[in-house]
């Protein structure tokens, strides 16, 4: 169950990516970049394994793909969406991508344990890389890795921060805003 380093999937996706654009969101600035089948990956500023810099990639933001990437992300922080419509093209190991696929299953306005999903995933007993791999979800909000939680239901583990994790469940009627 190996995982792709940070400066690895830099390279890759320098190689396989044919545009990216930055787009705004209310919790920050977003990355979006694409290959030629699908949407590659969407991380905000400042989040761990964000690929950094991908200076051979165009900047294309009107390419229709990275477009349509950033209108339903819009749609989803304002309320009009709940999942996404989205050709994927993840850059991972074959267990990340499994990972990436339970990810996909868990519902808006749902949640479950990383226990659950390695249960889910058939690693029982591989909770801390159903972890890891959940931390090297490229395409954060996109693929809900947000949704997991701790095994009391803490907010745990959340690559682009807890702060962004607990925005988007209490977007989704998970939590309760604090007043």
């Amino acid at each position: 169950m190996s995982t792709l380093t940070s400066s690895t999937l830099s390279r890759r996706l320098q190689s396989v990516c044919i545009a990216q654009a930055e787009v705004d969101s209310p919790l920050g600035p977003v990355l979006l970049a694409r290959t030629a089948t699908g949407l590659a990956g969407m991380w905000f500023e400042g989040q761990k394994a964000h690929p950094g810099e991908l200076p051979s990639v165009p900047h294309a933001p009107g390419d229709p793909l990275l477009a349509a990437a950033a209108q339903q992300l819009g749609d989803y922080f304002a309320g009009r969406r709940t999942q996404f419509d989205l050709p994927l093209d993840l850059q991972g190991t074959p267990f990340q991508q499994i990972v990436w696929q339970a990810l996909l299953r868990i519902p808006s306005g749902g949640t479950c344990t990383y226990a659950a999903l390695a249960r889910e995933v058939g690693a029982p007993q591989a909770v801390r890389a159903v972890g890891a791999a959940v931390g090297r979800n490229p395409a954060s909000v996109i693929v809900p890795c947000h949704r997991v939680l701790g095994h009391d239901g803490s907010l745990t583990g959340y690559a682009g921060g807890l702060h962004r994790k607990q925005a988007l469940l209490q977007l989704e009627g998970v939590l309760e805003k604090a007043s």
